[in-house]
């Protein structure tokens, strides 16, 4: 009973037409939420150690599509406590958001893997 109460505790939003509280379900990818703000992607869990944070840093035009050229990888701590810039743990950029997603999810699963000191 509990875990299907924790399933139906997904992200809720408010609506602005009458104040409804309406459940929103983020975009996972390899079990994981994939949330996006303007250029920036969060990759991970906010509630675990360690996410990803992914910045589009450049675009290019295919056809009518915009699509990432250059992408800057972050694997941050989400520890409050911390400075944001002691935060980050690793950085890098790739060509293209599929290489920085693929780079991006092997850090963060090694990183929450690692076993606590």
């Amino acid at each position: 009973m509990e875990k299907k109460k924790a399933e139906n505790t997904a992200a809720k939003k408010e609506n602005k037409d009458g104040g409804k509280v309406t459940k929103q379900k983020f975009l996972m990818y390899k079990d994981k939420p994939l949330v996006r703000s303007g250029n920036i992607l969060y990759y991970g869990d906010m509630k675990d150690p360690y996410v990803v944070m992914l910045q589009i840093l450049s675009t290019k035009e295919v056809g009518e599509m915009q699509i990432a050229d250059k992408v800057q990888i972050q694997l941050m701590s989400t520890d409050s406590n911390l400075r944001t810039k002691d935060r980050i743990i690793k950085k890098a950029e790739r060509n293209g958001l599929f290489n920085a997603m693929d780079v991006g999810a092997v850090w963060l699963q090694r990183a929450l893997d690692e076993p606590k000191n």
